[in-house]
């Protein structure tokens, strides 16, 4: 990172994607390696989520649908019933191995993005041997931190689901119009979004903090939430922007590959090559966003970061991950 750390604090939306897009292009070697070991994994098994579910899920259509137009007491019946079953403890065993699988490797991969941009930062040198090293036990801390962030996400949708029960019980009530009614539900939505989108960037930050300092967890989202603090637009512009990239990649392999909208196998596969190499680049760089988001916080607020202190923490000894703690990460206060 060429930048000084006072610089950082004035970098906008479109001064992260810059100072990103020259992390990864300088150093292109390395996160090709991080790409290739664990966010390739992670991508392919999300786009082949996908199809094996629609797979899957057509399947139990067609058969619920035999099975309503059976009689009740035949043979038929009750093979498609006991093939039912089956498909449906198939569905939910795919659907549970996909959510660990992609929990282990998104962890890793912040992990390694993480520590490597940090190391970036430091001036330190680095190799993937380091790197993989390292990965292993930082993930544990970003894993404490993700269960608070999803029990806070849960919290979210208990009090949405909630607010909806109220609505319907309101308008049945009061006989609101489809006007008024509309409104409110349109308020209900806006509203969720925003906590959505507020939680999901103090968790992507608490992650980067969980990896570099001493905190983890909830103390972590509580640090996160004050550093971002004044740097809230940068943070939601940066946050949307790849959020909407990522969004038209999976739109995109969902309309051409899986719903079959292309013809000709080859076609098809051409279209998923490229939505997956697509989604490479969104993935590796949505991580790396997160961790300058970072520091330009912590620059914005005026806490100094010693790059020696940085690069002593970031060593492993002996295959144990030293932590940056906090006293050093906020040496001195800088008044620029």
């Amino acid at each position: 990172m060429d930048r000084d750390q006072h610089e950082l604090q004035f970098l906008g939306f479109l001064g992260v994607y810059r100072e990103t897009s020259k992390i990864i292009l300088k150093w292109r070697r390395i996160f090709a390696q991080i790409t290739l070991a664990l966010i390739l994994p992670l991508c392919v098994v999300f786009l082949a989520h996908s199809a094996v579910s629609q797979l899957l899920s057509f399947k139990i259509i067609d058969h619920e649908f035999d099975r309503d137009y059976t009689w009740e007491g035949s043979p038929r019946y009750r093979d498609l019933s006991r093939m039912l079953k089956k498909e449906w403890v198939a569905f939910w065993l795919f659907k549970l191995g996909y959510f660990i699988f992609v929990f282990i490797f998104s962890l890793l991969s912040t992990s390694a993005v993480v520590y490597t941009v940090a190391c970036i930062y430091a001036a330190k040198q680095i190799t993937f041997k380091k790197i993989m090293s390292v990965v292993p036990i930082v993930w544990k801390r970003l894993m404490v931190t993700f269960l608070w962030s999803f029990a806070t996400l849960f919290a979210s949708v208990v009090v949405a689901i909630a607010l909806l029960i109220a609505w319907v019980v309101i308008v049945r009530i009061f006989r609101l119009g489809p006007g008024p009614g509309i409104a409110i539900l349109v308020i209900l939505l806006i509203l969720y979004v925003i906590v959505f989108v507020y939680i999901t960037m103090i968790w992507q930050l608490a992650s980067v903090i969980s990896v570099l300092e001493d905190v983890y967890g909830r103390k972590a989202m509580e640090k996160s939430k004050r550093l971002i603090e004044g740097k809230m637009g940068m943070s939601v512009g940066c946050f949307l922007g790849v959020l909407m990239w990522f969004a038209q990649v999976q739109a995109s392999f969902e309309c051409f590959v899986v719903l079959d909208l292309v013809d000709g196998i080859g076609t098809k596969i051409g279209v998923g090559l490229i939505c997956l190499l697509l989604l490479l680049t969104v993935v590796l760089f949505g991580l790396v966003v997160q961790t300058v988001i970072y520091f330009v916080c912590k620059s914005y607020h005026h806490e100094n970061i010693d790059k020696s202190s940085l690069s002593d923490h970031l060593e492993v000894y002996l295959g144990d991950y030293v932590p940056l703690k906090a006293n050093s990460v906020q040496l001195e206060q800088l008044h620029v």
